[in-house]
């Protein structure tokens, strides 16, 4: 096919549409850009104690604190910063609200390891105080009830709360009296170890008291 005057005709396969007609220059790829190095990881905004670390302290001055626990003065935060790094540690705020803040040079990862430590020890040490349930019924017979009021005075020695429930089925609970005596027998039985937490409450078929072991007691 002849292309009249005026028409563009196609560039020739495999070559270019500029000029000359010849091969297309092969497309290289763009260098990376470069970025600056990433901040250290922990410190940062996600770390749950939010402590401010090397460069996310941006205050001009500094009252520093040396590694072992001198006091340096009052200095200019990028000087606190590089005695820091010469010492491969580094420097974290400690009073974010004085004047100006105060900050320590340390070893950010063995502060938090030890840190963690004494968390584990105190999460150790806690008094855990646990609610056991002592079910009872209007008509439990003498001796299971003794039974259970050993039971019982077994947890309050052991640091627990005791919650006693006598449950009324059906037409009992238009008779709750035989439920109150039970509980009023069972908190004198254990007068000497417990403390009524809570007192006794009719909740709906339920009469529920909840004792606690006597501090006082225990210290006998």
């Amino acid at each position: 096919m002849a292309f009249l005057p005026g028409n563009s005709a196609p560039p020739p396969a495999g070559g270019s549409s500029g000029s000359g007609g010849g091969p297309r220059a092969p497309i290289v790829p763009r260098a990376p850009r470069p970025y600056p190095p990433r901040e250290r990881t922990y410190g940062n905004k996600d770390d749950k104690d939010d402590v401010r670390l090397n460069e996310r302290i941006r205050v001009p001055n500094v009252r520093l604190i040396d590694e072992n626990g001198g006091q340096v003065g009052i200095v200019p935060t990028s000087q606190a910063l590089q005695m820091a790094r010469d010492k491969g540690l580094d420097l974290m705020e400690v009073a974010a609200t004085a004047n100006p803040p105060v900050c320590k040079i340390c070893d950010y990862g063995k502060f938090k390891y030890e840190k963690k430590k004494k968390e584990a020890v105190a999460r150790k040490n806690q008094v855990v105080v646990k609610v056991k349930e002592i079910q009872l019924r209007p008509n439990t017979d003498e001796h299971d009830l003794e039974y259970k009021i050993r039971n019982t005075r077994g947890f309050l020695e052991d640091g627990d709360k005791v919650k006693i429930t006598v449950l009324f089925r059906g037409r009992e609970i238009a008779h709750t009296e035989p439920g109150h005596k039970m509980i009023a027998h069972v908190i004198e039985s254990l007068k000497d170890i417990a403390i009524i937490d809570s007192p006794p409450k009719l909740e709906g078929k339920k009469l529920i008291v909840i004792l606690g072991p006597n501090p006082q007691a225990k210290k006998k």
